[in-house]
């Protein structure tokens, strides 16, 4: 187990320079970690959690299996020649959200400002905490703690003064660690980090930049914005940023969704059309039923655009959209955006092995007596 790591930080100077106390919580291989507490006889052992068939990929990996090179994401088959005894357990979604639900309730009780990036993390603004303990250091320990205690399981923790910094922390000391990055230590602590760390950064920006001659943060450091604009368009402004440990988002308590969709890997490739149709329409009904779920009473979900996506049996992957306006009224009126773009890509070139469908661009349906100040608002969750 990795130890506690402080770069030491003064939190409560912080707040009067005008910066922020923000924490980033990380739960530990979450989906194996969960599958490990309730199965006793796994712990120790490599763990996936996902699909063990031919087409299966892996969701999760436990510590023991990553020491294999195991990786969410991977397919099973591939995680199997690398860790020939590998166990796989299958997902129970409904028991990861309870148990963080659980952690979320956790963090309400120090801040109300807390931005979920997805099941297993968060961001939590603790500049003015709840309890009045000032201190963002001691509330991530008093957090992890917390945890451990009361679900089972570990989180790792990142402080500092803005999300870039504190989220590279909390994985600096993986698994069931802390690391804390003072203000002024920003900089330098990002200089000595590999860029392939920074998020947004994945394996082919990573190899574009190491062509360029810039592998960590001090290598981005010393280019200027022309310089990135040039190479990186759009994306410049934020490595710019990045590179020099500065971020001035806010953590956002209701983070706006963008999208609801969901897809499926088939067990073998399919060219059939009538059969790609079923499938589609099987989609359908997954999808539409997590869009009421996205909903909230007296203001149901709605989105422009439907967008399909296809990866063909040679791992390549096509996608079309289509954008409507007003917003799709109805499931009937979503599947019929799905099954023309579908029609629209036929005759295939090849058996297809992934499908996908997606409502994106959301809002919130505006409610005639809602007595104003919520027309037009996006769907916040």
């Amino acid at each position: 187990m990795a130890t506690s790591q402080t770069i030491s930080v003064d939190q409560e100077a912080s707040d009067e320079a005008g910066l922020r106390k923000i924490i980033h919580v990380d739960m530990d291989a979450f989906f194996a970690s969960v599958e490990q507490r309730d199965e006793p006889e796994l712990r120790g052992k490599p763990l996936a959690v996902g699909g063990s068939s031919g087409r299966g990929v892996v969701a999760a990996a436990s510590y023991e299996a990553r020491a294999f090179g195991v990786r969410s994401a991977m397919p099973s088959a591939r995680a199997v020649r690398l860790c020939p005894q590998l166990l796989f357990r299958k997902p129970r979604f409904d028991v990861y959200r309870g148990v963080s639900e659980q952690i979320r309730a956790i963090f309400r009780d120090y801040t109300p400002h807390v931005e979920p990036l997805s099941l297993d993390e968060a961001y939590l603004d603790v500049t003015h905490d709840l309890r009045g303990i000032g201190s963002a250091t001691r509330i991530a320990q008093e957090i992890r703690r917390r945890v451990r205690e009361e679900t089972q399981l570990t989180a790792s923790a990142g402080v500092s003064y803005n999300k870039f910094l504190a989220k590279l922390a909390s994985d600096q000391n993986k698994p069931d660690g802390l690391c804390v990055i003072r203000p002024g230590e920003g900089a330098q602590f990002v200089a000595s980090l590999p860029v392939s760390r920074f998020h947004g950064v994945g394996p082919r920006g990573a190899e574009k930049m190491a062509a360029l001659g810039i592998r960590t943060g001090a290598d981005l450091a010393a280019h200027d914005l022309p310089f990135l604009r040039a190479h990186f368009g759009s994306f410049a402004e934020y490595l710019f940023r990045a590179a020099r440990g500065i971020d001035l988002r806010q953590v956002r308590a209701n983070r706006e969704r963008k999208s609801v969709g969901g897809e499926r890997t088939f067990f073998e490739n399919i060219v059939d059309p009538d059969e790609l149709r079923g499938t589609m329409d099987r989609i359908v009904d997954i999808v539409w039923e997590r869009i009421e779920r996205a909903g909230a009473p007296g203001a149901p979900v709605q989105g422009r655009t439907v967008t399909l996506k296809l990866r063909y049996a040679d791992f390549r992957t096509l996608t079309r959209a289509r954008s409507v306006s007003p917003c799709v009224a109805d499931k009937a009126m979503f599947a019929s955006l799905g099954r023309s773009l579908l029609e629209e890509m036929m005759p295939l070139p090849q058996p297809v092995r992934l499908m996908g469908l997606t409502l994106s661009s959301l809002q919130r349906e505006p409610q005639a007596e809602s007595g104003g100040g919520t027309d037009g608002q996006l769907l916040l969750l």
